[in-house]
């Protein structure tokens, strides 16, 4: 009897593992060719001052110059620093097209939304500023939604054990930390030597 209960928890455990995995459905967003030697994860924080600086600043070039042309997938990871990050995030993730638009739009205006001192003004902003820009979703279903968070947070705990992340942006260029200052010109270089 103790051996088909047990053989009966071992598999019911096995399905509910399976069952789990299968149940996030959340694409990952990307930019670039699937099979473009160059693959970079950026984990960031949507209210990360320097992330903003990043896709203002370096990331115009960065996709002019190998995105576009074929060298590099960019993967958006997230690291979200705060609670207004992570609900930012999951508005990121809520319409599950793995469009990047999105990203790049709160990040230019991320002194906005990101300004305010607690968790119910961000919001707010942020949801007038989604509205009034023409981004249409259901807002409190999205920030309520625990596969999209659960999601979220997976990447922060793979960018933590994996990749040793403890700041944003970072940088995963083939499977390295990138740990030079991130400017345009040192990206390029660890790129060029890359191809």
């Amino acid at each position: 009897m103790s051996v088909k209960r047990n053989i009966f928890i071992v598999l019911f455990i096995f399905l509910i593992t399976i069952s789990v995995k299968a149940e996030n459905h959340i694409k990952k967003i990307f930019e670039g060719y699937v099979d473009a030697p160059i693959k970079i994860l950026a984990f960031e924080s949507l209210t990360c001052q320097a992330c903003a600086n990043f896709h203002k600043n370096i990331y115009p070039e960065l996709k002019k110059d190998f995105i576009d042309t074929g060298l590099i997938k960019i993967e958006f990871r997230n690291f979200p620093l705060d609670i207004m990050a992570l609900n930012a995030a999951k508005i990121v993730h809520c319409k599950n097209d793995g469009d990047s638009k999105i990203i790049h739009f709160l990040y230019k205006n991320q002194t906005l939304w990101a300004k305010e001192n607690t968790v119910e003004k961000a919001n707010s902003n942020l949801k007038k500023l989604l509205s009034n820009n023409g981004y249409s979703l259901n807002f409190d279903e999205c920030i309520n939604n625990k596969e999209i968070e659960n999601h979220i947070l997976e990447d922060r705990i793979e960018g933590t054990k994996k990749y040793k992340v403890n700041a944003t942006p970072t940088l995963i260029i083939n499977e390295k930390k990138f740990d030079k200052s991130l400017n345009y010109k040192n990206l390029k270089k660890i790129i060029e030597k890359n191809l």
